[in-house]
């Protein structure tokens, strides 16, 4: 009988010791989790690239043969309003041998229309060859001044350093005079 007293008060303690190890534990992650929430949250998007996440165009506003630039998400986007000869050089120039090889008609939804994130592939330069006084290149689309990188109408690299195509940004035409640019569903 006297073993029975004598174990008791040491699980009574014991017990009291696994609340009070729990209880710290709770409190500690609560702490660490008050702690580390900004940080965390800080790796979030800031607002105003939220805000930025699409971006509606008017097309009726760039004329046949002309560009604008609009700013995406940060970045440079160029939307040209192609010509007949540059859709027809675009598309005769598919069959040529290109360090990143890809069809007009795959990087141009609508052939009058081609929409690229205005960088450069090889180091983030922005390409010359939005205004009409800007050199174009041998392809007569844009001319990266840096290193010398040329992509054609159809913003495909045709000669340089750069080893891929100008990037297409995610658009959908919302009618035929507006594009998104952003989320497309």
């Amino acid at each position: 009988m006297s073993q029975d007293k004598s174990d008791k008060p040491q699980k009574v303690q014991q017990s009291k010791r696994d609340f009070l190890m729990m209880t710290a534990g709770a409190l500690g992650g609560a702490v660490g989790a008050t702690v580390l929430w900004p940080f965390v949250d800080s790796m979030n998007p800031a607002k105003d690239t939220l805000a930025d996440a699409t971006k509606d165009v008017d097309l009726r506003t760039i004329p046949v043969g002309s560009a604008i630039t609009v700013v995406w998400q940060g970045k440079p986007v160029f939307i040209r309003h192609r010509t007949a000869k540059e859709i027809e050089e675009a598309k005769a120039s598919d069959n040529q041998p290109m360090p990143d090889p890809e069809l007009d008609k795959v990087r141009a939804e609508r052939p009058e229309w081609l929409v690229v994130i205005g960088i450069c592939t090889h180091l983030g330069c922005v390409p010359l060859g939005q205004k009409p006084t800007e050199t174009k290149g041998e392809y007569d689309g844009w001319l990266c001044p840096c290193h010398g990188s040329q992509f054609d109408t159809s913003g495909r690299i045709r000669k340089g350093p750069a080893p891929t195509n100008l990037a297409i940004p995610p658009y959908k035409f919302l009618n035929d005079t507006t594009i998104r640019i952003g989320e497309v569903a």
